[in-house]
């Protein structure tokens, strides 16, 4: 039975479009560029940060945040950026009894902002906040305790095999992949999709699959 599930954030509830091409004008570099030199990066299994030293070898998250805020161009999101499909899926596992929750590699600004839009979850987990970032073994662990502790009855959901199926997985956790985002869509490991229990293209199939296998006892 699944009890709880949680979501990562960017690239799955999050659409990081906007967030992407704002950083590209800030780094004065064109976005089609920006999005390619991060394809290459994300095909490479490179850190999601390093296309941004591709053009600026000192890049540094934390300073050029500061920065942008300093000039009056703060890194954010808003409602805008959720996936349609986001909230009603949430709000529907929510109705289900189950117990919903976050939790992604995201800055420090990121679960203030979170938290503002009012999703219907019962926690938000940040890489900031909890000081460890995936796909560390410690931060799924983190997952499983705020999950209420048995990792057989947790389902997460991310769009990322490396960053967030395998891990998961790896921690006893039942998976579901989304396809969408540049990592969705370019990141491919069939072993790792195998061993998912869901696959997904959208957040509206995920209420039905998980009552579904709930009703029939898994």
């Amino acid at each position: 039975m699944i009890d709880a599930v949680f979501f990562d954030v960017g690239g799955t509830i999050l659409d990081e479009s906007r967030e992407f091409a704002t950083w590209a004008d800030w780094l004065g570099v064109p976005r089609h560029t920006f999005s390619a030199v991060s394809g290459a990066a994300i095909a490479r299994g490179l850190h999601w940060q390093e296309p941004f030293r591709v053009f600026r070898p000192d890049f540094d998250l934390a300073t050029e945040i500061e920065r942008r805020a300093a000039a009056g161009d703060l890194e954010s999101f808003g409602e805008e950026d959720l996936y349609p499909d986001a909230r009603a899926c949430l709000t529907s596992l929510k109705d289900q009894g189950l117990f919903v929750g976050l939790a992604g590699n995201q800055p420090a600004h990121a679960e203030a902002t979170l938290r503002a839009l009012d999703l219907p979850v019962d926690v938000i987990g940040t890489s900031h906040a909890w000081g460890v970032e995936k796909p560390s073994p410690a931060f799924f662990e983190r997952v499983v305790r705020e999950g209420g502790g048995d990792a057989s009855s947790i389902l997460y959901v991310g769009d990322r095999p490396d960053n967030d199926a395998r891990p998961a997985g790896q921690a006893g956790m039942k998976t579901c992949l989304i396809r969408r985002g540049p990592w969705g869509h370019i990141l491919d490991d069939p072993a790792v999709a195998e061993r998912c229990l869901f696959r997904i293209d959208s957040l509206d199939e995920l209420p039905d699959l998980v009552a579904k296998h709930n009703a029939t006892g898994g």
